[in-house]
């Protein structure tokens, strides 16, 4: 008798994303539930960070905290949809924040969509659509 749980669907092989958040927790959990899906993670614990790598190779999708110290998933989306090319990928808001302002906020700044933190259930699902186009 198998009792181990039933592998996830691998609906996000050959996606690499950005991922983005300031709790290392989070981002780990996160990048566990993507890379189960067949996704290719790169970690950014700042805006910062992540707008270098996303300079150095361009995700096929985004997924950024809002909340950060420093500069903001806001500011970090304004910077990336500035740059050439950077309007082409999509970008997945991730928050705490209240539902519909934050989900407002968001959309306004610069997101294709928005996830609710900090379970983030149905984050793969999105990411997928998002990476078909």
């Amino acid at each position: 008798m198998n009792t181990s749980a039933p592998s996830p669907p691998r609906t996000l092989v050959g996606v690499r994303v950005l991922l983005v958040d300031d709790d290392v927790q989070h981002l780990e959990l996160l990048g566990i539930l993507l890379r189960q899906a067949g996704a290719r993670v790169e970690a950014a614990q700042s805006a910062q960070e992540a707008f270098d790598s996303f300079l150095a190779d361009p995700p096929n999708v985004l997924v950024s905290d809002l909340a950060m110290p420093n500069t903001s998933g806001f500011n970090l989306i304004r910077r990336i949809r500035a740059l050439p090319g950077g309007r082409d990928v999509p970008a997945v808001a991730l928050s705490a924040l209240p539902w519909q302002q934050a989900r407002s906020e968001a959309l306004q700044a610069g997101f294709t969509e928005w996830v609710s933190k900090p379970g983030a259930d149905n984050l793969v699902a999105v990411v997928a659509r998002l990476a078909r186009g």
